[in-house]
């Protein structure tokens, strides 16, 4: 409960402050922390007795030298939680160090609860890094689900809840691209500290197992409640990424997976995720906040060895990736397809007029010599849109 490290600090800090020497023992009455370092690992008889009564005592001159290690001065008790786990103590003669007593006391319990506090927190983050590593990387032929569920219960969460496993990647800005007025550098443990607060804010149900898992990046298993929607966990993600945002000019980027039940589901849900994150900076940009289900195309192409990615696109596509404009006519294919093989919910995608989609699809017509009414053919031009859009090095890392 109270460390050597954190006494001896709190003991040197106080008698530069007070003015009188501060010793601070443990449960046995040894001294782990005092203004006079001559005195650490000493034996304070005092202590004993004021453990075992939780009652402060004063000590003068004639008494001090009857007891071992003690000198003229005050003691007192340290409880915290009901149980005395040290004593503090003053050394001055009692009418001079008396009005510091409880001052002492009171800030000695303080600092020590908040060192507890802290001591926690830590342990915790550390189990449910541990926990998410875990089962990012389960196997059933290695460890029994159910152990994970057991474990993860001794935490305080139910595995059997239906979850959604959501990746965040910050990128902290270099000093050419951060805000003018912000802090030249900062703590990396600090700013550790800051986004687990911010995500946790936004994740905040006791169910919701947050966890670092990497510099720069966090998971989130979040819970997701009957008859609750992705999308409404989409709108939390873009509100994280804006908060984010205006943290010293922090950004950040979320994958989104699929709800599950299990440790297996929960793991694909997790790799989904990150899937969702390098696939959705390729495929689309600018948007922050990808949804797998969303990408579900892509994650299968990238998954598809590269030889044969670019078999695909070079006889499928090759006439229309040597026009200047091939952005454009890819962009066209593809809202094609994916508004139905109709004209007016194409134009509305691409914010065109309908006569200048007819006239990009009949210039891609006439460099392919396939009619993009037939949607079998325009489908294979399809794939080869999406796979061109996901580039040489789309395919996701085992991570």
């Amino acid at each position: 409960m109270l460390s050597p490290s954190l006494a001896q600090e709190i003991a040197g800090d106080t008698s530069a402050v007070i003015g009188f020497n501060v010793l601070i023992t443990d449960a046995a009455g040894m001294v782990i922390g005092s203004g006079d370092s001559s005195r650490v690992g000493t034996f304070h008889e005092a202590s004993v007795e004021v453990i075992r009564t939780q009652e402060p005592t004063t000590h003068n001159a004639s008494q001090a030298h009857q007891l071992r290690g003690v000198r003229p001065g005050m003691t007192l008790p340290l409880v915290t939680g009901g149980q005395a786990v040290g004593t503090v103590g003053i050394t001055g003669t009692p009418a001079q160090v008396r009005r510091f007593g409880l001052l002492v006391k009171r800030q000695t319990e303080i600092l020590l609860r908040e060192s507890v506090m802290l001591r926690s927190r830590l342990l915790a983050e550390r189990a449910a890094e541990t926990l998410l590593a875990d089962i990012a990387s389960y196997d059933p032929q290695v460890v029994e689900g159910d152990f994970l569920v057991f474990r993860a219960a001794e935490l305080g969460f139910d595995l059997r809840l239906q979850r959604v496993a959501v990746a965040i990647e910050v990128s902290v800005p270099d000093a050419g691209t951060r805000r003018q007025g912000s802090t030249p550098t900062r703590d990396m443990a600090l700013i550790r500290s800051e986004l687990l607060r911010t995500v946790r804010e936004v994740f905040a149900d006791p169910q919701d197992i947050v966890a670092s898992t990497a510099p720069g990046w966090i998971g989130v298993l979040r819970r997701l409640p009957a008859r609750a929607e992705v999308a409404s966990l989409a709108a939390d993600c873009r509100r994280l990424t804006d908060v984010i945002a205006a943290q010293d000019g922090l950004t950040a980027r979320v994958g989104i997976g699929e709800p599950a039940v299990s440790v297996a589901g929960l793991r694909d849900s997790w790799q989904d995720a990150r899937d969702a994150l390098r696939l959705g900076a390729r495929v689309t940009g600018s948007p922050r906040v990808h949804l797998i289900a969303e990408l579900r195309v892509q994650q299968v192409l990238a998954a598809v060895n590269q030889p044969a990615r670019r078999r695909l696109v070079e006889l499928t596509a090759a006439n229309l990736r040597a026009q200047p404009d091939w952005p454009v006519l890819r962009d066209t294919i593809t809202a094609w397809c994916e508004s139905g093989f109709n004209l007016v919910r194409t134009s509305a995608a691409l914010h065109i007029h309908r006569n200048t989609v007819v006239y990009r699809m009949n210039k891609i017509e006439q460099l392919t010599g396939r009619p993009l009414r037939e949607h079998r053919t325009t489908m294979a031009l399809y794939l080869a849109c999406l796979t061109d859009e996901l580039g040489e090095g789309a395919t996701p890392d085992e991570g």
